[in-house]
């Protein structure tokens, strides 16, 4: 039996009527085409999930596509302007704080969540905001380089 849900997804209000055992992750995926926030571990352990869901970072993998009703979801993809990448998104290529990339939707999306909340961390609280997000190749310093030129320009 399906459940009708209605939410915001990335800026723009949908509804739909989804199965109660698909997780938010395979709707994203599997029924609106957004497929930046990827599987890795399906256990919430690897971060390459992560969307933000009324402003906090989650694992989509361990949220119920039904319990999204009446949230906000923002994928990577919500990030973006139209042709125009976030800031931080923009600053990831600058930086080059990625190699295969699988990790890099979700490990923007944790860093983006921190900057909402906090526009100038220090690098101590950037490590911790994105210390849920495995990475198997950069070894995380270009990463923490990006969301620290992003905080830099946010304080001046």
């Amino acid at each position: 039996m399906k459940h009708a849900i209605n939410f915001i997804l990335n800026r723009e209000a949908v509804s739909i009527r989804i199965e109660p055992h698909i997780t938010l992750l395979e709707m994203l995926r599997e029924v609106f085409d957004l497929t930046g926030a990827k599987e890795g571990c399906g256990a919430g352990e690897c971060g390459a999930c992560t969307v933000l869901v009324n402003g906090k970072p989650l694992n989509a993998c361990l949220m119920l596509a039904v319990e999204a009703d009446g949230t906000e979801v923002l994928t990577v993809e919500g990030l973006a302007n139209g042709t125009e990448l976030d800031v931080l998104q923009q600053s990831f290529i600058d930086h080059g704080a990625l190699q295969c990339g699988y990790c890099t939707p979700g490990m923007i999306m944790s860093a983006k969540a921190l900057l909402m909340e906090n526009p100038t961390p220090t690098e101590k609280e950037v490590i911790e905001a994105i210390s849920g997000n495995l990475c198997r190749c950069t070894g995380y310093k270009k990463i923490v380089e990006a969301v620290m030129a992003v905080s830099q320009k946010n304080g001046k």
